[in-house]
């Protein structure tokens, strides 16, 4: 299970690390889209576009349905809690942290002035 979670991270933050496949998430949650639309918005071939589209779709971002020769594309069922639980855990851990440090940046302040 844990081994499962961490590859599942590891392939969602891996899709997501691309701005062309975060832009290609944006365009098909405004509406679904064919690969070829898609490479002629990005400016990109096709092959490289059947290839970002190819992450996306095995991170489960992306589903793709092909009728005929056309490959359409569509936002997967895929959502994001895992990825928000894990971003949550470390911004909690950091705050904690931070938190720990301005208590000890007060008390030296504190001490500080006694002793002047």
């Amino acid at each position: 299970m844990v081994q499962y979670k961490i590859a599942r991270l590891d392939a969602s933050f891996a899709a997501l690390s691309d701005a062309t496949r975060r832009g290609v998430l944006e365009q098909l949650g405004r509406s679904d889209a064919s690969i070829s639309q898609l490479a002629d918005k990005f400016h990109m071939t096709l092959t490289g576009m059947k290839k970002h589209v190819g992450v996306l779709e095995h991170a489960g971002f992306v589903t793709t349905e092909k009728v005929g020769r056309v490959r359409t594309c569509r936002l997967g069922l895929r959502r994001l809690e895992d990825e928000a639980a894990w971003i949550e855990s470390y911004r909690q851990l950091w705050a904690a942290r931070f938190e720990a440090l301005d208590r000890g940046v007060e008390d030296l302040k504190r001490r500080e002035k006694t002793s002047a």
